[in-house]
């Protein structure tokens, strides 16, 4: 049936008030594509009434007042708002006046001050669920601080450049959102357990000594939208949530489809160094091959939802619900969805479910509810042994656990989880951890277990970064196309005098893991771009590394005559079939071509933009002459194509963390 978008009964289904029978055949109106218009109106209307609830519940006794009908639908709404967070273009104020009151819904509005709003039309809202809103050219790069709206500093337009689709960078901050998670938890002043595993940053060393750098790949995101969160909120973030690689990798690279037998291409390039022109910076970039989505295998996932108490504020389970419908949206009745819980104990609340019967799926999402302590192992096993009861052959296997770390219950140690996930890995299902929340979120326990479960690994602070992890890269998302990627520079002694690895510093390998098969190392998904930069002191330029004494057995290996060659370096890569346990080798020689800065891809100097950006956050002993105005220019010179506005916004948070 088509409904109109000016359907009162689309209001009542919004706030939960419609009787069963009723609710289930608007539900299923609403899974129809003609009605994408009027779903979207209950999104709207659901958020809306979520962030009046908030505002209402701070209201004083003074403030007018809601009968208790209607209370309890506005209070029920804002507890069960798990659809979009943010009103957009279109909206009919009439549908919520009708639940509300119209008198109630002025009030709230100006005398409150958490919206600003143009005629019909809420562009940039900020809610407690800290998320970065969709806005426009009517008020580019807005900032609310302080209940004032102004300009922060000279930023540049927030929205989407020419040929942008889908996506806004607009990075609102408002008093309140500040207020409430400069502490942490909303509802615990002061209650901040935050975790990040230490980062002890690489260090410079002499070819002589080590002419080898090994390590494995990361193609997780998590740092960047979680560091991004931070700046958004008007704070700088922990030094260690600060991992250069996966600020880099957020992005993607305009690198080749690969043109041969292997599944990623494999590109190098060198140029000077932004912020230490006398080192040179050497870029390895990896594009795996892309995947029509609509071709795919079928997909066997498990969702691994954590329900726990910790859970229960807008930003965690109701925006991972919103995740979780995303991810929906882009299967079909060749794939199935079951779904594990976890709280004080485990449990399956959805059978193996072809996504063809999407109401079924969307109604145990719905009714998932927070409580309780958090037994994270024992959901962990009931989800694999799940997906190995289902596995599907030359299909994809995996396990999606959204959580917010908070493992309480049960094994709760680093070296037990480990354990347990190492041996989950073995049963050939693939991982993706999605993390939520602030406060209390646990980076270090997600960042270990997509390591070591065959996974990768993004924060979903916005409904936005949902649409981008699960949405515009799905694929690379889910479909895995090489396993335990692992890398392997060697330096030509007769070039190079040093070098350092920029990042990784949790994925370095000892050099003899190369050609260990038995050793984990990264994935790489369909479509993923991975990017590593090595900063090199070349023959002739000094350079204080530590030293060590002279051997007495023995004296370091003479050069052989390669080392004449001109070669710079040599990249080589192991990686196994997504099913495979045999490795295959790709060899790369490297020769530097003396290119400049200038003379250097947009790609290259956004690249390097990024890390500048990252040493400066960790204020890195080897940022040289790094500052933020060096790096807004790099990133300007380098935004080139940008189809969703990721770098334009990357801009914005340069001069959010240059004005802190």
């Amino acid at each position: 049936m088509k409904l109109d978008i000016d359907d009162q009964r689309l209001t009542a289904y919004a706030l939960g008030e419609l009787e069963v029978a009723e609710r289930e055949e608007i539900e299923k109106a609403l899974a129809e594509p003609e009605n994408a218009q009027a779903a979207k109106a209950v999104e709207e209307i659901r958020s809306t009434a979520g962030v009046l609830a908030r505002a209402y519940r701070q209201q004083s006794a003074e403030s007018p007042g809601l009968d208790r009908a209607r209370q309890a639908a506005l209070e029920q709404a804002g507890q069960t708002e798990d659809e979009e967070s943010r009103p957009s273009g279109g909206f009919s104020w009439r549908r919520l006046a009708f639940a509300l009151g119209g008198t109630f819904v002025v009030l709230l509005l100006v005398g409150v001050g958490l919206v600003s709003f143009y005629g019909d039309n809420i562009r940039a809202m900020y809610s407690s669920t800290s998320n970065s809103l969709a806005g426009n050219e009517q008020y580019p790069g807005m900032v609310t601080r302080q209940d004032q709206v102004y300009r922060h500093r000279s930023l540049k337009s927030f929205g989407p450049q020419a040929g942008a689709q889908g996506y806004d960078g607009a990075i609102v901050a408002s008093r309140e959102a500040r207020e409430q998670f400069a502490d942490g938890d909303p509802h615990q002043p002061g209650f901040n357990t935050e975790s990040y595993d230490h980062i002890v940053e690489n260090k410079f060393k002499e070819v002589a000594q080590n002419p080898l750098s090994t390590f494995s790949i990361d193609v997780d995101t998590a740092s960047y939208s979680n560091v991004r969160r931070f700046l958004a909120q008007g704070s700088m973030p922990p030094k260690d949530a600060v991992r250069i690689e996966e600020m880099i990798n957020y992005f993607d690279y305009d690198y080749p489809q690969p043109e041969d037998e292997h599944p990623f291409s494999v590109n190098v390039d060198v140029a000077e160094a932004p912020w230490k022109t006398e080192h040179r910076l050497v870029r390895i970039g990896l594009k795996g091959r892309e995947m029509d989505w609509d071709s795919r295998p079928a997909s066997n996932l498990v969702f691994l939802i954590d329900v726990s108490g910790s859970m229960n504020s807008p930003n965690k389970l109701p925006l991972l619900k919103q995740s979780m419908r995303l991810l929906l949206g882009k299967l079909d009745e060749r794939d199935r969805v079951a779904m594990v819980v976890y709280a004080g104990s485990s449990g399956l609340v959805l059978p193996p479910t072809t996504c063809d019967d999407k109401m079924t799926i969307l109604r145990a999402l719905s009714r998932l509810q927070s409580g309780g302590s958090t037994h994270g192992s024992a959901g962990i096993k009931q989800a694999y042994a799940v997906a190995r009861q289902n596995f599907v052959a030359e299909g994809n296997n995996r396990v999606i656990l959204a959580t917010d770390g908070d493992f309480n219950v049960g094994q709760t140690s680093h070296g037990d989880l480990i354990r347990l996930i190492e041996k989950e890995a073995e049963s050939g299902v693939f991982l993706t951890v999605l993390g939520f929340g602030m406060g209390n979120y646990k980076d270090s326990n997600l960042e270990m277990l997509a390591d070591k479960g065959n996974g990768n690994y993004a924060y979903i602070d916005t409904v936005q970064e949902a649409k981008k992890v699960l949405g515009h890269q799905i694929a690379a998302t889910l479909v895995t196309i090489a396993k335990d990627v692992k890398i392997q520079v060697e330096f030509n002694p007769s070039q190079v005098n040093a070098y350092r690895l920029v990042g990784y510093e949790n994925r370095i390998l000892a050099k003899e893991d190369f050609n260990d098969d038995t050793v984990d190392a990264g994935e790489i998904g369909a479509g993923h771009t991975v990017t590593a930069l090595y900063e090199v002191v070349p023959v002739g330029v000094e350079i204080d590394t530590p030293k060590v004494d002279a051997l007495k057995y023995q004296r370091p290996s003479e050069t052989g005559a390669a080392a004449g060659s001109g070669e710079l370096l040599t990249v080589k890569l192991r990686y196994k079939q997504p099913q495979g346990s045999k490795s295959r080798l790709i060899e790369r020689p490297v020769v530097d071509r003396g290119e400049t800065l200038r003379s250097a891809s947009p790609d290259f100097r956004f690249a390097t933009a990024v890390a500048a950006f990252g040493m400066l956050l960790r204020d890195s002993e080897y940022k040289g002459s790094a500052t933020f105005g060096m790096v807004g220019d790099l990133a300007a010179s380098g935004r080139s194509d940008d189809r969703y506005g990721f770098r334009a916004e990357f801009e914005q948070l340069v001069e959010l963390a240059e004005g802190r």
